[in-house]
């Protein structure tokens, strides 16, 4: 079958259209340009016009004022009885008048016979005698010189009697001249004066062109009629855009013409054969099929695909739901292990790194192997739970039953939990059980211990002081084991105890920042307790705390106790030097941070969130260097940092964060922190960061 081309003809169509509008988009700037460019240079003219008629209307009064008084006779008398007591007494006072900074008066001969004296002009004989030689024949002129004070404009005239008004009939009597000084009392005049911004300068190079502006330039000569200086007046310019306006509608009109000739244009070839595939693609409709084999084209030889093939439609949709199913399930493992996996490797890392690197006693090495192997077995436990998590998504999970000591479970679970809460205003109990199980019990002590520090973590966390307690009864009669956790804490709104238990939920506050994870640890346990063939349930108030029930089936296995070594409590180190806060909620990174200098002479300071962080801060002005965990209830360790770094600007904080990603870290890095170091914590790591903000590069370590 003779196949015909369609996607030439679209590419063409798209080609053509695009050729189309970039040759109407050029004609738009050219034709902008070229209406900006008039528009601009009808706008300079103006300007220019503007400006040299603005600087006459300022001239003017002063050449009406000049004019009136050297045609008086009693200013010819002045020049010959020179008396200067009707000087000061009739030209003074009409300095306001002229608005200027120096009047001066000469004789006939072009002598100097007085001046009126200004804070601005001192300099008292300075009319050059060539301009009186000027005025000779012109009777009135303006020019510009430089005198120390600076750039002045001198008005001068004859002085004339009242009858010779045209100053050109009787001889010259004197001289008179009225000067002004250029300063920045008379730019700015003149700024408001012409609606423009000025600038003086002394050289006689054009200014550049700027932008969005236009400029008029007036020469400043002296009385030679060479340059002096020269005013810059600059004003905004607005472009003109109505046309281009215009212009950018006629482009929509003609792209939503072309835009719907394109749409008919594609439907018919393309929109329509493309729908029938999505019709056979989604239900196998053999209808769709055989109007697609009577289309044209590559969508005629696609129906043919359809139609030979249209056996293999179950294998593709079993392998498309397969597919779904397997990404649903490693999204759901990858989130539960970043919800679990980082606290018992901190345990072990950190303490691992404290063996090997520092000189402890056998004591001390036995409690850290101790807490190793504990946390290894659990980190094991729950990557297996993990993986089982997957499991439960798809039923395939199976418990792993073995005969365990209850007792000694829930003694172990009590000393392991109680040493990480040490430091913590907790009253932690375990509640003794009234009936002790006969022998020892089938379960899976995995889950179990699991279930049992979800819920004690979740009750520690949530309690900020009061107490915490646990503990279990054994039921004969009913053939189960019924356990408790209680705590005196935040409490849980009723609202929220039926999504308690659900994955990816928990109830929002500052506090449950503590939480840490995914939310994942009670939908956890109740998946665990399902699996044991119990039940979990809740009785919580807001503000009085909260407690739960959950209880397993009672299966004894007749064998010997198990045996459960305790774990030391942890001194809290006391040592007084440089001073380090470290700002941790969680109490076992806080016990790693104590471990890992107890044998440094550092004084060491905890604060728990936030909130607290800044205040020690603010208030301790001996703190040497900060250790801020990034994320703390009541306030982050970026929020932190926003109201420490205005006051104590030089203190050296080191960021401490789960997170490590790139991005993470520019994050840091960009919000302020002198130096960031990621968990599980590396000793060396550690101390270097510290030497480093505490200048003690060459502290040797102990």
């Amino acid at each position: 079958m003779k196949v015909k081309k369609t996607f030439p003809k679209i590419l063409w169509l798209i080609f053509s259209s695009s050729i189309f509008f970039i040759l109407l988009y050029f004609a738009l700037l050219y034709y902008t340009k070229k209406a900006e460019k008039q528009v601009y240079n009808s706008t300079l003219e103006q300007f220019d016009n503007e400006i040299h008629k603005l600087l006459q209307v300022n001239s003017k009064p002063i050449l009406v004022a000049i004019n009136n008084d050297t045609n008086w006779d009693e200013f010819v008398n002045f020049t010959k009885t020179k008396d200067t007591l009707w000087y000061n007494q009739t030209i003074n006072n009409e300095l306001d008048i002229y608005e200027a900074d120096y009047l001066g008066a000469y004789d006939a001969n072009k002598n100097f016979i007085i001046r009126t004296p200004t804070n601005s002009i001192k300099t008292v004989d300075f009319i050059p005698k060539k301009e009186m030689e000027l005025l000779d024949t012109m009777g009135i002129n303006k020019f510009y010189m430089k005198i120390p004070e600076g750039l002045v404009e001198v008005t001068g005239a004859t002085i004339h009697a009242s009858d010779d008004p045209l100053k050109n009939k009787t001889p010259v009597a004197g001289y008179f001249f009225v000067v002004r000084l250029m300063d920045a009392t008379f730019i700015k005049n003149l700024e408001e004066l012409t609606s423009s911004k000025i600038l003086l300068i002394d050289n006689d190079v054009t200014p550049p062109h700027k932008k969005h502006k236009i400029i008029s330039l007036y020469t400043l000569k002296d009385n030679n009629n060479q340059f002096i200086g020269k005013l810059v007046f600059e004003r905004n310019f607005q472009v003109y855009f109505e046309n281009a306006i215009n212009l950018l509608y006629l482009i929509i009109a003609a792209f939503i013409i072309n835009l719907i000739v394109n749409l008919i244009y594609t439907r018919k070839l393309v929109y329509y054969p493309l729908d029938l595939v999505r019709r056979a693609l989604e239900s196998g409709n053999r209808k769709a099929i055989k109007e697609l084999k009577k289309t044209s084209g590559e969508f005629s030889y696609i129906g043919n695909l359809f139609e030979e093939n249209s056996n293999q439609k179950l294998e593709l949709i079993k392998a498309k739901i397969k597919a779904e199913e397997g990404d649903r399930l490693k999204s759901s493992f990858l989130a539960n292990l970043s919800h679990e996996i980082r606290t018992p490797m901190n345990a072990i890392n950190g303490f691992t790194e404290l063996i090997l690197n520092t000189k402890i006693s056998e004591t001390e090495k036995m409690e850290y192997l101790n807490v190793i192997e504990k946390s290894g077995k659990n980190l094991v436990g729950i990557i297996d739970d993990l993986i089982e998590m997957s499991k439960i998504d798809s039923n395939q999970l199976t418990p792993n039953l073995t005969a365990i000591n209850l007792d000694g479970l829930v003694n172990e679970l009590y000393e392991t939990v109680k040493v990480t809460i040490q430091n913590k205003d907790i009253d932690f109990k375990l509640i003794k059980s009234k009936s002790q199980a006969k022998f020892n019990i089938v379960t899976d002590d995995i889950k179990l211990k699991q279930v049992i520090i979800n819920l004690l973590t979740n009750a520690i966390k949530f309690t900020e002081q009061g107490s915490v307690s646990f503990g279990f009864e054994i039921d004969e009669d009913q053939q189960l084991i019924h356990f408790t956790v209680k705590d005196t804490g935040l409490g849980i709104d009723e609202e929220n105890h039926k999504n308690i238990f659900d994955r990816f939920k928990r109830v929002d506050s500052d506090i449950s920042i503590k939480v840490g994870g995914l939310g994942l640890g009670l939908a956890i346990s109740k998946a665990y307790i399902d699996l044991l063939g119990g039940s979990i349930t809740l009785e919580s108030t807001v503000g009085e705390g909260s407690t739960f029930y959950f209880s397993i089936p009672l299966q004894y296995s007749v064998a010997e106790h198990i045996t459960v070594k305790s774990i030391n409590n942890v001194d809290v180190i006391k040592s007084a030097s440089e001073t380090i806060l470290i700002a941790e909620d969680d109490n076992i990174n806080f016990l790693l941070f104590q471990k890992m200098m107890q044998h440094k002479n550092f004084k060491i300071i905890r604060a728990i969130n936030g909130q607290e962080a800044v205040d020690i801060c603010l208030n301790t002005p001996n703190i040497d260097l900060v250790l801020m965990d990034i994320k703390m209830p009541i306030m982050t360790g970026f929020e932190a940092l926003e109201q420490i770094r205005p006051i104590r600007p030089n203190l050296p904080i080191i960021a401490q964060t789960a997170y490590s990603s790139s991005d993470d870290k520019i994050k840091i890095e960009e919000a302020g922190f002198n130096g960031y170091i990621t968990k599980p914590l590396n000793r060396d790591t550690l101390f270097e960061l510290i030497n480093k903000y505490l200048y003690k590069e060459n502290q040797n370590e102990i």
